[in-house]
């Protein structure tokens, strides 16, 4: 399918896609949408702004038979602002209808949620814990709904939601339809996918690079300053849009905010550990634009949806080096420009290494006087040192081999054998000579 006009969606649904400006599938819906509107389980791959959510969101509202009156579709999300991301568009695809849809999320009062389930809703949006929560207290059923979708199914696991999505799936039909999506599939989440999935068909979106192609991505060392210094010198030199600053954890993030203040900047914070109502104002003035500085955790990276970010500092390298792709992923939405920077110790530079290996282009960049100047690929020196070493090696191979006296057929050959015996020798004599030294330091 080429066009959204060729899927046959009901009008109602015609009707807000043509509100929402789309015309063209994206990659992962052209691979999704079929199978949802088939009811074949699925498991979709894929890394963030690739359109995802609308992948499984168009065709459940299309099979949503609106006679029936009980639960069809459960949607759940791992975290409080993904959830309410997902019905903010399911919301703008049924507008045009009377299909109900209702969100529960942590953080909210339970009974208002259960008062609301005296009618109960054709399709949920939720976070996991709360679901099993109003699944547990019987307010909630699901045993009409032959469809769930679990969205940041990686995010899901590593915070521990995945028995509450196993409390309340097994009060589903027998036969459940079930579509799974996420950037990685870690290998302990295969026994709860083989429990609810029989033979799902595997899409894995095969990005040549997992992010967008108009990032520029500036790597900047720290050197003798520190990295609050560092960060005062970027932020001098920059004027974003929106830019998000992210740390590892909450009490950097913390510190990082204050140390801002404390210069006069006006800055916001997302983090796992603000309460619900904060993270509420905290979103709405992220997106009423009162903020040009946001220091985030993680979190913030997984799929939260804010407009305009212009440019993302890394103040930190992840720990989990999946969650750099989705941090830069936040910048250069919609056909947008933006830049992604990195400032960086010594000790960083395997880590380096691997999101190099991941697909991320870097520019090695300096700040001199505010203005951004290249520097020499860092790799530069270690490779001629390697090259060196290696031209050393092959000279000492060939002034021990000579050639002999007599040839014979194939004495090139033995040649050849014999410098590479002395090449692997004088290698390993190197590499532990290398060793002893390094385990001295």
């Amino acid at each position: 399918m080429s066009k959204y006009t060729d899927y046959q969606f009901k009008p109602f649904l015609q009707e807000a896609i043509a509100e929402l400006g789309f015309t063209e599938p994206t990659p992962i819906q052209k691979e999704i949408i079929p199978l949802v509107l088939k009811g074949k389980s699925a498991i979709g791959q894929a890394h963030t702004g690739t359109g995802k959510t609308h992948s499984f969101l168009l065709p459940i509202v299309q099979r949503i038979v609106e006679e029936k009156q009980e639960v069809q579709a459960v949607i759940t999300s791992p975290t409080r602002e993904l959830a309410q991301q997902i019905f903010d568009a399911l919301q703008q695809l049924i507008a045009h209808s009377d299909i109900s849809a209702k969100l529960f999320i942590g953080g909210t009062d339970k009974q208002r949620s259960i008062d609301k389930l005296k009618t109960q809703p054709q399709i949920v949006v939720g976070t996991p814990g709360r679901i099993k929560d109003l699944v547990k207290e019987g307010a909630l059923s699901v045993h009409t709904a032959p469809i769930l979708v679990v969205d940041e199914a990686d995010l899901a696991f590593d915070m521990g939601f995945i028995e509450d999505i196993d409390g309340f799936a097994s009060h589903m039909p027998e036969k459940l339809e079930m579509f799974v999506f996420s950037a990685t599939i870690p290998e302990k989440l295969q026994p709860f996918l083989k429990k609810y999935m029989d033979s799902p068909a595997h899409i894995h979106m095969n990005d040549k690079r997992p992010v967008a192609e108009n990032i520029d991505f500036y790597l900047l060392p720290v050197r003798s300053k520190s990295k609050n210094k560092r960060l005062m010198e970027v932020i001098e030199s920059i004027n974003p849009y929106l830019a998000v600053i992210f740390c590892n954890t909450r009490k950097n993030a913390e510190a990082v905010a204050g140390f801002l203040a404390e210069q006069g900047i006006r800055v916001g914070q997302i983090h796992g550990d603000l309460a619900p109502r904060e993270r509420t104002r905290m979103m709405k003035q992220v997106r009423d634009l009162e903020y040009q500085y946001i220091v985030a955790t993680d979190l913030a990276a997984r799929g939260i949806d804010i407009q305009g970010i212009s440019h993302v500092i890394n103040y930190e390298i992840p720990s989990d080096l999946e969650f750099f792709i989705h941090r830069v992923g936040r910048t250069a939405r919609a056909g947008n420009k933006g830049v992604a920077i990195t400032l960086f110790e010594p000790s960083d530079e395997d880590a380096l290494v691997r999101v190099e290996k991941m697909g991320i282009p870097f520019e090695q960049k300096d700040l001199k006087n505010g203005e951004w100047i290249d520097l020499k690929d860092r790799h530069a020196r270690a490779n001629r040192k390697g090259e060196r070493k290696e031209d050393e090696i092959d000279a000492k191979a060939k002034s021990m081999v000579r050639k002999p006296k007599k040839v014979k057929p194939g004495y090139k050959r033995n040649m050849r054998w014999e410098m590479d015996k002395i090449k692997k020798r004088e290698r390993r004599i190197k590499n532990r000579s290398t060793a002893k030294t390094n385990k001295k330091k």
